[in-house]
């Protein structure tokens, strides 16, 4: 079983950066692809970024493509999202995902594991 913790989310102002992390517990995630979504008030939950078990791969959703960028630190069972040029339509809960594959898939179907979640707010 794998436990995801994110971190570092909160409420800034448009154009601001914010970095979130999810620490991975109770076993490595160095075998699983990692991601981000987010839900944004009366959304659907939507894919934001992934990155491959190696780190070597990447793929982001068009909305955030040139202003958010995903890594990982597998030595610290980490995974980070910088998230630059924040915009009020980035506002969302963001949750870490591990997938049951190591290619950066961006489908729901194959999160294996889910963090809670941490609020983003972008104000204008």
């Amino acid at each position: 079983q794998v436990q995801l913790v994110e971190s570092g989310g909160g409420s800034v102002q448009a154009g601001d950066s914010l970095r979130l992390s999810c620490a991975a517990s109770g076993r490595t995630t160095s075998n699983y692809a990692m991601g981000w979504f987010r839900r944004a008030p009366g959304r659907e939950r939507e894919f934001v970024a992934t990155i491959s078990y190696s780190g070597d791969s990447t793929r982001y959703a068009d909305s955030v493509k040139g202003r958010f960028t995903i890594s990982r630190d597998n030595a610290k069972n980490t995974v980070y999202l910088q998230m630059n040029s924040l915009k009020p339509v980035d506002t969302a809960v963001y949750s870490c995902a591990a997938f049951s594959v190591g290619a950066p898939v961006t489908t729901t179907g194959l999160v294996k594991y889910w963090g809670q979640g941490t609020q983003v707010t972008v104000s204008s």
